[in-house]
């Protein structure tokens, strides 16, 4: 059981990747499932390997104890001409995460990203930054997904990301200045702020009043300098293994769970690491991380971090 004073899940991506399909392939839900139940942890997110039956989720979920906390949804919202029907199926999103007693939903522009941008080809090498009017675009449809969830009883917390035209910090400062504090919030993630270039901790603090939902993910730096010196894009540096469990990078999650405990954060936290389970074992990961960060509350702050995994 987590002692943290915040509520403690973990992601299923730590046992089967979403952006490299061949990360955890041959994983059962059932695998997943009954490792979170054995590190003690009541929450999830939504991962492919999941049944997307509701009766049958919940049923698999209902007998471990744990609860689905939220499920990533894409967004096309720089572009007008996608809008309504992007907002048709974020109702249908926002209804099926009710069903399941969800309290937030994980959102993330599309647009422009090199990746997951249904309009680009597979030769493009940059992520397309927005321009003006894309940017009221994105943020018009991010109120009204917004206005969604809050008539489903969810929050939207947009998720900053890697490989995404919402990646750097000033464009997450631009997308909190320009969304509505009362519809759209931040899923601040500590691994995709420091990959777009920023101090976690810094992101933290200056955006904390719109923060509904939390990831914790480490970075390896060196490997992360490295992908960077050849060119890797955001997928290349999955598979490379810049990012990791809280306690196995660079990250000064002291300072950060501190903060989150001085603020009185009491939403949820994923434990986080992406990274490939034949090399990097789930579980164990996973089991080393919680003791890492159970021992950062016995630690004063600014004490320097506990030893690598």
């Amino acid at each position: 059981m987590s002692k943290l004073p915040f509520r403690l899940g973990i992601h299923p991506i730590n046992w089967v990747g979403e952006d490299v399909k061949e990360h955890g392939e041959d994983t059962t839900c059932e695998q997943i499932l009954d490792d979170i139940q054995r590190l003690g942890l009541t929450g999830t997110e939504m991962g492919r390997k999941y049944p997307t039956d509701p009766e049958v989720l919940r049923e698999e979920l209902n007998k471990r104890g744990i609860s689905l906390v939220s499920q990533w949804k894409s967004v096309l919202f720089s572009d007008p001409a996608y809008r309504q029907s992007e907002l048709d199926s974020y109702r249908r999103h926002a209804e099926f995460l009710q069903s399941m007693g969800s309290v937030v939903i994980s959102t993330a522009e599309v647009g422009g990203s090199l990746h997951f941008d249904p309009r680009r080809t597979p030769h493009e090498k940059e992520v397309l930054r927005l321009g003006e009017q894309e940017w009221y675009s994105l943020a018009e449809g991010l109120n009204a997904a917004g206005a969604i969830a809050r008539e489903h009883g969810l929050k939207l917390t947009y998720h900053h990301h890697g490989g995404t035209v919402v990646e750097q910090p000033e464009e997450i400062d631009r997308l909190m200045e320009l969304t509505d504090p009362k519809l759209v919030y931040l899923l601040y993630d500590t691994g995709h702020a420091y990959y777009g270039g920023a101090d976690p901790l810094e992101v933290l603090r200056k955006h904390y009043d719109r923060i509904a939902y939390i990831h914790l993910k480490d970075v390896r730096p060196h490997v992360l300098e490295e992908a960077r010196a050849e060119g890797s894009d955001f997928v290349g540096c999955i598979r490379k293994g810049v990012f990791t469990v809280p306690g196995d990078g660079c990250i000064n999650f002291g300072a950060i769970v501190q903060e989150l405990i001085t603020r009185g954060y009491d939403g949820w936290a994923m434990l986080e690491g992406e990274q490939d389970p034949a090399i990097h074992n789930p579980y164990a990961y996973a089991s080393r991380s919680l003791q890492y960060l159970h021992s950062l509350l016995e630690q004063q702050p600014g004490t320097e971090r506990s030893p690598q995994l």
